[in-house]
């Protein structure tokens, strides 16, 4: 049995991160360690995912969480009317028609009001205790052997992805992970890209802490060819050779 330290170091090292994998505690109580955690007041759920990832341990109760979206996502409280009706999403541009940001919420995976009472998060390499879900965010390469490890413990069966390119933190890479018990991959959303700082070209993913050391079992045999001749670009070096040949010949 690997440990969270263990797997946590062989994610990072195999995908080459920046940044750690995130540990996500979805706490139905408040006991310790969690209780000396530092509660990150007025801050959205995306915002202590990029603290976590960044080596901080956060603990977000109910009052602390500023984003209403994502209030509701982990039912701590109702959705504000003005997100609820649509009409907030057409306010900041996302939507054209009030009717599409009203199925984007109606839609929205949630857990029940008060199963929880708080939300902590840390670097998986220093997780206390069993998390519920781990968050990864890199690069799109990066992710994508995730994915592929997750395939393969599927036996090939093809993978889907769900996202209303909204809520790509506490919704895609959480509150599903969570309930479905699977890996689930998003693109990432307008609130995490404004508040937070995921770069253009990286993304999120998210599973449930069942599959850890599955995936990382397979990230380690992927890590043995697959990784290491993809990134090696053999295929492309022979086409930009085979071009260089072909110049060199019509001269």
């Amino acid at each position: 049995m690997h440990s969270f330290n263990e797997c946590a170091d062989q994610i990072k090292n195999i995908l080459e991160l920046a940044t750690d994998p995130v540990a996500v505690f979805l706490l139905e109580h408040l006991s310790s360690p969690f209780t000396g955690w530092r509660t990150t007041h007025k801050c959205r759920y995306c915002q202590a995912v990029m603290k976590a990832r960044r080596g901080q341990a956060i603990l977000l109760l109910p009052d602390d969480l500023s984003c209403p979206a994502a209030a509701r996502a982990f039912g701590f409280r109702p959705l504000p009317e003005l997100l609820r009706s649509g009409e907030g999403l057409v306010n900041f541009g996302i939507v054209h028609d009030a009717i599409t940001g009203k199925e984007m919420f109606d839609g929205m995976p949630v857990l029940d009001e008060g199963s929880i009472i708080g939300i902590a998060l840390c670097p998986l390499r220093l997780a206390p205790s069993r998390p519920d879900v781990i968050i990864v965010e890199g690069y799109s390469e990066q992710l994508m052997w995730l994915l592929l490890a997750d395939l393969n413990l599927s036996g090939g069966k093809r993978r889907s992805a769900s996202t209303a390119v909204l809520q790509a933190t506490c919704v895609d890479a959480t509150v599903i992970p969570f309930k479905e018990k699977r890996l689930n991959f998003s693109l990432g959303c307008y609130g995490c890209r404004e508040a937070t700082d995921l770069g253009p070209a990286e993304t999120v993913l998210g599973f449930s802490v069942e599959m850890l050391e599955e995936l990382t079992d397979g990230l380690v045999e992927l890590a043995a060819k697959a990784i290491p001749r993809s990134r090696a670009k053999n295929a492309l070096k022979l086409l930009e050779q085979g071009a260089l040949k072909d110049c060199g010949a019509s001269e």
